[in-house]
C-alpha cells in the first residue's frame, strides 16, 4: 500500500504588525529589498548622508529626527545608528513553496532573539533555503533580531510552523534528509550523509531536542570537537554545522 504524502501545511499567521528595523546593516539590506512594502524611515542627520543612495533608490523620504525620538521607537538600550524603518512584514511562504534543493534549518523551540537573528545570519552566508520555527516558544520579528541577523532576514524565507513533527514529515516527503544534532550522539556529522536536500535540526539551549523531534528525525549526529567542552551556543553550533554540510 502506496503511503500519502503529508497534505501541505498552511503557513502560521501572526498579527499585522509593522516591522521596526534599525541599524545600518538592516535597514540597508531592508531598503534593497524590492519585497519589502516600506511605511516610514526615520533618521538622524548623519544617518540620512549614509542612506542617502538607497533611499532615494526605493523613493522614500527620510525624516530627519532627534535621536531621543530613536530611543523611543528601537528601546533604550537598542544600537540604532541613528536610523529606523518601518515596513511590512515579509509574506511568509508555506513549506511546499521552499526550494527542495540545498539546506533548511530547523529550530526546536530556540527562543532568543539574538540566537535566531545569528543563525538567520550564518543561513544567509550558507545559501540556505530557508530557516523554520515553531509558532509558539520563538520570538517574534523584533528589531532585536533584525539587528541580530544583520540584514539577513531580508535574504532567508521564515517559516512558522504550528506542529513541528508534522512540518518535518512534510519536508520527508520533499526528499530531505532529517538531521538533528545533539552533542551526545553517537555518530559524528562528518559521517552523515549529506547529500542534498537536507533539513538541519537545532534544539533549544538547555533542552535540547525534544523527544518527538529527535524521533522523527532520520538521523542524530553530533559535532565532534576534541577540547573539553562538547556543546556549543545553538548559533555556533549552526554556523558549524552548516559548514560541516557544505565542504
Amino acid at each position: 500500500m502506496t503511503q500519502k504524502s503529508p497534505a501541505p501545511r498552511r503557513p502560521w499567521s501572526g498579527p499585522e504588525t509593522p516591522d521596526l528595523i534599525h541599524g545600518a546593516h538592516s535597514v540597508t539590506e531592508a531598503l534593497k529589498n524590492p519585497k519589502r512594502k516600506l511605511i516610514a524611515l526615520k533618521v538622524t542627520t548623519n544617518a540620512a548622508e549614509r542612506l542617502h543612495e538607497a533611499a532615494a533608490a526605493r523613493g522614500i523620504t527620510p525624516e530627519i529626527v532627534h535621536p531621543r525620538i530613536l530611543d523611543h521607537l528601537a528601546g533604550p538600550d537598542s544600537v540604532h545608528q541613528g536610523m529606523v524603518l518601518e515596513a511590512k512584514p515579509l509574506r511568509a511562504p508555506r513549506l511546499d513553496q521552499i526550494e527542495k534543493s540545498g539546506i533548511v534549518v530547523i529550530l526546536d523551540q530556540v527562543t532568543d532573539p539574538h540566537n535566531v537573528g545569528a543563525i538567520l545570519r550564518s543561513c544567509a552566508a550558507f545559501g540556505v533555503k530557508a530557516l523554520v520555527t515553531t509558532a509558539r516558544h520563538s520570538p517574534e520579528a523584533s528589531g532585536v533580531l533584525f539587528k541580530s541577523a544583520s540584514g539577513a532576514y531580508e535574504h532567508v524565507p521564515m517559516v512558522k510552523v504550528t506542529n513541528l513533527a508534522r512540518a518535518l514529515e512534510e519536508l520527508r516527503s520533499y526528499g530531505f534528509r532529517l538531521i538533528g544534532l545533539d552533542s551526545e550522539a553517537e555518530t559524528a556529522i562528518g559521517a552523515v550523509d549529506r547529500t542534498p536536500p537536507v533539513a538541519l535540526v537545532l534544539g533549544a539551549e538547555g533542552k535540547g531536542l525534544r523527544q518527538l523531534t529527535r524521533q522523527t528525525c532520520d538521523v542524530v549526529a553530533r559535532l565532534d570537537m576534541p577540547g573539553e567542552i562538547k556543546s556549543l551556543n545553538v548559533s555556533n553550533a549552526a554556523a558549524i554545522c552548516l559548514y560541516a554540510l557544505t565542504h
